[in-house]
């Protein structure tokens, strides 16, 4: 099983960027999108159920051209469950699921916290967000969440951990935070595999970000524990310029 996720930033100027071509020759089986900034009348759906995707599921949020998360998939899932319940998190369209056999997939975006006010509701999200997986993993002990959380969890995982200290995505408060909820019950796939320096999921556009590898890694696809003797590869595939992210891959027994 062949896992990837993209936070595309805006799926259709993804498209226009040749995305459409590079998942079919990337092929993996469920692949999970954030920040489509698209409803689903506004994708070309049948371009990418020839791509060999035919189950498709956006859920968008109620602003236009903005957040939403997306799951497409070679294989029919038993249930897709879109939102979590919570109105502060679901309006904004940033949790997506999908139920298969024996295990679950999310797409989810993490807000960022680019004020006060913004990030005041990004630790409302993550404190939410936690409480319903911990409720979730009752039901459903074999998770795989995948996405932008926006927040680099280590010194490693940022170019310059120094001078980012006082910026959201690498806050004392938020790395905590994601300390915490891996440590309720879930694996960081990539690092079971690579603990190498400079590794990164996305870069400004500013400065030469990208080409001189000043990123951070804020995409994550967290693995329950369950799982973690399933892993057989997570990968950071940089090499795939559709986005300022690039996509993560992670292959599952």
């Amino acid at each position: 099983m062949k896992i990837i996720s993209y936070n595309v930033n805006g799926l259709r100027a993804a498209i226009a960027k040749g995305f459409i071509e590079w998942l079919q020759h990337a092929n993996p089986d469920i692949i999970c999108l954030q920040e489509i900034k698209a409803t689903e009348d506004q994708i070309p759906v049948d371009d990418i159920t020839k791509a060999g995707y035919p189950y498709q599921y956006y859920y968008s949020a109620t602003k236009k051209g903005y957040s939403g998360v997306a799951i497409l998939s070679k294989i029919k899932p038993t249930a897709v469950v879109p939102g979590t319940g919570i109105h502060h998190m679901d309006f904004e369209g940033r949790n997506l699921r999908a139920d298969f056999e024996g295990f679950s997939v999310m797409s989810l975006y993490l807000p960022s916290g680019t004020n006060i006010e913004r990030l005041d509701h990004k630790f409302m999200f993550m404190d939410d967000f936690q409480n319903y997986i911990n409720d979730l993993k009752k039901e459903i002990p074999n998770l795989i969440i995948c996405g932008d959380y926006n927040i680099c969890h280590e010194a490693i995982d940022i170019h310059d951990p120094v001078r980012n200290k006082t910026v959201s995505g690498f806050l004392p408060q938020e790395r905590a935070w994601l300390d915490g909820f891996m440590n309720s019950g879930f694996v960081d796939s990539f690092r079971q595999f690579n603990s190498e320096p400079h590794q990164y999921t996305w870069w400004s556009y500013r400065a030469g970000a990208r080409a001189n590898n000043k990123g951070w890694r804020i995409d994550y696809t967290l693995v329950s524990d369950s799982l973690k003797h399933k892993l057989k590869r997570a990968v950071i595939l940089a090499d795939a310029i559709h986005s300022d992210h690039c996509p993560i891959l992670v292959e599952i027994e």
